[in-house]
């Protein structure tokens, strides 16, 4: 019935380009995979909208070429043929797939065909290949999709003006800043619900914001400033916000979309999609789309093989490093740039085309990064010529692509770059060969950013040898914190750029030794950290106090996955996801104390709600933090009613925990009086239940089992 319907469609389209589908072999014509007929499920109804043209109709795999020669008929089959051969380059045509319709008075083609592929994404493909396609002077090809006759046939014949639509004020998309408990949000995905939730750590408990079924298909993702939380659908992505209602506030069309990244002032959304080819042979087809966050608007996108995005990086999907886009630091999103072969292409967000129309010539560029806050990027450089090039790493200003600093380096194995948060400094990790080729040492490469000429100190660990297991720079600090060594207990180093005397040398301030940790985390206030020894290192956590260089806590959360902060740096959430067993979460304070667990099945995900920077100057940060006390009277006041509060809720818990254990013993005890007399009975009448009142003797009872007689011979002279 369904084809039927289908079929019905196409018939209703065809016929609006006066074309006679009498004569197609409609047992070719096939439903795409997946084809939902237009029955909307629970979880689609998030990206669809009343009218909407932009949805599977079943026949995105079909395009229809214009401006082929007119030909008559004894032609037509080697026209056919010419056709097929440049459009089955591009995917798999159907069988019975191309059709050209035939003038049935002259009995000549009509100068266009119908092609059908197997996939929505090769029709495409062939539709951006091919469309202005030169076959001749006279004949250039004009390719369109299928479904878009739909839109141009409902052009209206004379234009109207949209209609004007008084404005309603929108939520105020930053309210749960306004939490008048200072708390912080987090999503919460498991199974197929997805949750959000305030902290409520004086009340030991998460509080409920919102929760929804199938709110996405694959993954949640916070926008980097937490105004939005987006969801991905097989149609696309879409992005809802709110303190508490999340309304869905825009939707971005992206079929079989797979990973979506943010720009840092969360202006531009990009999505990402990767369709396999029909012949195993070729590479995957890509789709990347940058959207305007608040419009909608696709600014530019991009499309090609997997190859064409696959350059160095560490990839989030195969073959492709994501992001394959990074964004230039702070807020305004003013660049995007991304690696080529031999290039590096920067782009501005006001054209959305190559600074100075033009890409960087880097040979062999391998990975770049941008500074956090300012429009810098550092890149690097592998040795190239069998060594007699060195590798290098460089920081380059845009948009004018100056070199403001290199630094040549030897014999390379490896490098990897760390900024700091606020820019100042760029770590960069050198792995080197030895001599004899058959070992790597390693050390660091310091630039102070912000300092006059760019200085570069050169750090080396203690044993050259040491692997570096995990780096992470303090937020908005000055130290660093490394684990080095060889598993199970490597050592862990604190760093700090400054000396006693602030002289801005590098030094060091403690070494850790023989720690179960392979990960570090910074407290987003800077001073505390967390080790941690996450997944095969059984969840072992020590909490650490970088000022007073003291351990605050060791504890351990078995199987943990995942550790994170929240953004204010007061809690700590470590979550198992994605196990067989013990799913949940654990809430701790800064340092270290237990607050509540939540154990939840099949928890795929544990994300806190970013908070923007705050608009206090440092100035004003510093007043508070020496009038605290003044300040914190008000909330040591709400500590003590919330403690009082606990306390009568744990005497509650213990008085109804106590009525039900009384309740019980009474019923055992009514069911005791009830059966006195049976028990009387059986006892031939003694009415006691107590042991001691009776004497026990030993009766010996002897019982005769069986008696039998054999008669036995013996013969004289045998003994």
């Amino acid at each position: 019935m369904a084809d039927v319907m289908v079929m019905k469609e196409l018939e209703d389209k065809a016929s609006h380009l006066g074309i006679d589908l009498s004569t197609v072999d409609l047992d070719s014509i096939h439903l795409p995979p997946g084809n939902d007929c237009g029955i909307i499920s629970d979880d689609e109804d998030v990206l669809r909208e009343e009218n909407s043209g932009s949805f599977d109709t079943g026949f995105g795999n079909i395009i229809v070429v214009d401006n082929l020669p007119v030909v008559p008929k004894e032609k037509f089959e080697k026209l056919e043929g010419v056709v097929r051969k440049i459009y089955s380059q591009i995917g798999v045509i159907k069988d019975g797939g191309l059709w050209m319709p035939v003038d049935p008075a002259t009995g000549k083609s009509l100068g266009y065909c119908f092609i059908e592929y197997n996939t929505p994404q090769e029709a495409e493909l062939a539709k951006e290949k091919t469309h202005g396609y030169k076959l001749d002077r006279s004949h250039i090809f004009a390719v369109s999709m299928f479904d878009d006759f739909d839109r141009f046939m409902n052009v209206p014949d004379e234009w109207a003006p949209p209609p004007i639509k008084e404005y309603t004020p929108g939520e105020n998309l930053q309210q749960w800043l306004t939490d008048a408990k200072g708390r912080d949000q987090f999503v919460m995905r498991a199974a197929n619900d997805t949750e959000v939730f305030w902290n409520d750590a004086r009340h030991l408990k998460p509080d409920p914001v919102y929760k929804r079924a199938y709110w996405t298909e694959s993954f949640v993702q916070w926008s980097p400033l937490g105004t939005y939380l987006a969801t991905v659908h097989r149609q696309g992505a879409a992005v809802w916000g709110g303190a508490t209602t999340f309304n869905r506030l825009m939707r971005y069309a992206h079929p079989q979309v797979k990973l979506i990244d943010f720009s840092p002032g969360e202006k531009y959304l990009v999505t990402y999609s990767s369709h396999e080819p029909s012949n195993p042979r070729d590479a995957n087809r890509v789709v990347i789309n940058i959207f305007d966050v608040r419009t909608g608007k696709v600014m530019r996108d991009f499309k090609g093989s997997a190859d064409d995005f696959a350059v160095g990086g560490t990839g989030g999907v195969t073959g492709v490093s994501w992001p394959v886009f990074k964004w230039s630091g702070g807020r305004d999103d003013k660049y995007f740039a991304r690696m080529g072969k031999n290039v590096l292409s920067v782009y501005d967000t006001e054209s959305f085309s190559l600074v100075d129309k033009k890409s960087i010539k880097v040979e062999n560029i391998m990975d770049f990064s941008w500074s956090p806050t300012d429009p810098i990027i550092s890149l690097f450089v592998p040795e190239t010529g069998g060594g007699n090039q060195p590798a290098r790493v460089s920081l380059v200003q845009i948009p004018s692509k100056e070199e403001l600093r290199q630094k040549n380096l030897f014999s390379v194995s490896d490098c990897k770059m760390y900024w700091q948060s606020n820019g100042d400094y760029l770590a960069v990790n050198v792995d080197r060969y030895t001599k004899t080729k058959k070992s790597t040492y390693t050390g660091f490469e310091l630039f102070r950013i912000k300092e006059r000429d760019i200085p570069i100190e050169v750090l080396e660990l203690e044993n050259k040898n040491d692997k570096i297991i995990a780096f992470a720079w303090e937020p908005k600090g000055h130290r660093f914190a490394v684990i080095h060594g060889d598993m199970p207990k490597p050592d862990i180093s604190i760093y700090s750029m400054r000396t006693a005397q602030n002289t801005g040398r590098v030094s060091k301030l403690t070494t850790l030794k023989g720690k179960q940790a392979n990960a570090l985390f910074w407290s987003p206030a800077g001073r505390f950290i967390v080790l941690a020894g996450l997944k095969g290192m059984n969840g072992l956590l020590e909490f650490y106090n970088v000022d007073d260089l003291e351990t605050m806590a060791n504890t351990e959360h078995f199987y943990a996955t995942d550790v994170e902060w929240d953004p204010t740096g007061r809690y700590v959430a470590t979550a198992v996801t994605h196990h067989d067993m013990e799913n949940g979460f654990n809430i701790w304070s800064f340092n270290g104390k237990h607050l509540y667990r939540i154990l939840k099945d099949s928890l795929y995900q544990f994300l806190w709600r970013p908070r923007p920077a705050s608009f206090l100057t440092a100035e004003k940060e510093e007043e508070i933090a020496k009038n605290l006390k003044r300040y914190s009277k008000k909330y040591e006041a709400e500590d003590q009613d919330v403690s009082l509060l606990l306390s009568e809720q744990e005497q509650e818990k213990r008085r109804i925990l106590k009525e039900d254990w009384e309740k019980w013993v009474n019923q055992w005890k009514q069911l005791y009086e009830e059966e006195k007399a049976k028990r009387q009975e059986l006892r031939d009448g003694e009415a006691s239940d107590e042991e001691e009142e009776y004497e026990a003797k030993d009766i010996e009872v002897e019982e005769v089992v069986d008696v039998s007689k054999e008669i036995l011979h013996f013969e004289y002279g045998q003994e």
